[in-house]
């Protein structure tokens, strides 16, 4: 299929998988000049916006908004992989919710006594919607955002500077073990080992591979604590960020917008 770069699907024998999709995306877009707190509020309102309503207008309004914002930060293509990807995952809660809610007027009646409802149908829909509505945001903020900038506003806001570190280094570690998953499973796969087949089968070979994936996070961790250790990790306080960031004017209609958003959320 050809070689993919960071940014893109990663491909591995015919499998598409997303591959670095936190990984913050460089640009000179107003979305990449906000406060990082402004767009971690922003992400944090849209998401709350989503739980709050109960209409399907609505929340399907916010993610088109996601995409938007994801558009307006230069990474609309990403944003609609990783709708792409939570949309897959989702289609196995909308499966199983939809036949489960036994409420409502029938609209499908199916052998063995299972039938599918009006209300089992607005149901599931809502949740898969919710589910792309409230991750869809804060995955575009963190790609544009840096998380050492992140880190800092956190501690100037008066979080423990330990606390924000660890908040943020858990983010940047997801993107990293996936591609080191990738690697791990490349590897078997070169050896002879056929992951393909049903669930289970699949289920049963995966076990296996965590353990060096865990040998090889036990490892990072050392490392990563003693350059920590190295830099003076105890001795970060509030005003030893290299950057700060003031609230613009940008920052503050964002916030304004957010706030509009909630309360229309939580009357409609």
């Amino acid at each position: 299929a050809g070689a993919c770069r960071s940014d893109e699907i990663y491909c591995t024998k015919g499998r598409y998988s997303m591959k670095g999709f936190l990984d913050y995306q460089p640009g000179d877009t107003i979305l990449h000049h906000m406060n990082p707190l402004a767009k971690l509020i922003m992400a944090v309102a849209i998401c709350v916006g989503c739980f709050a309503t109960g209409s399907l207008v609505m929340v399907a309004a916010l993610v088109l908004l996601s995409l938007g914002l994801g558009a307006l930060g230069g990474i609309f293509r990403r944003a609609v992989r990783t709708l792409t990807a939570v949309a897959k995952f989702s289609s196995i809660l909308f499966v199983l919710q939809i036949f489960f809610v036994r409420e409502g007027a029938h609209l499908i009646d199916l052998p063995l006594g299972i039938y599918i409802t009006d209300t089992g149908l607005r149901f599931s829909l809502l949740i898969c919607l919710r589910l792309i509505g409230a991750t869809l945001p804060l995955t575009i903020m963190l790609q544009l955002t840096q998380l050492s900038d992140l880190t800092g506003e956190l501690v100037r806001l008066g979080m423990p500077y330990r606390y924000a570190f660890a908040l943020t280094t858990a983010v940047r570690f997801i993107p990293v073990l996936s591609g080191e998953m990738g690697a791990i499973i490349e590897a078997q796969t070169a050896r002879g080992v056929e992951l393909d087949g049903n669930i289970l089968r699949k289920i049963r070979l995966l076990v296996p591979l965590c353990v060096p994936l865990l040998v090889g996070c036990v490892q990072r961790i050392e490392g990563s604590a003693i350059s920590a250790e190295l830099r003076g990790f105890n001795l970060r306080t509030s005003k030893t960020g290299a950057r700060r960031f003031r609230l613009q004017k940008f920052d503050l209609i964002s916030l304004a917008i957010c706030a509009i958003i909630v309360v229309a959320c939580v009357l409609v």
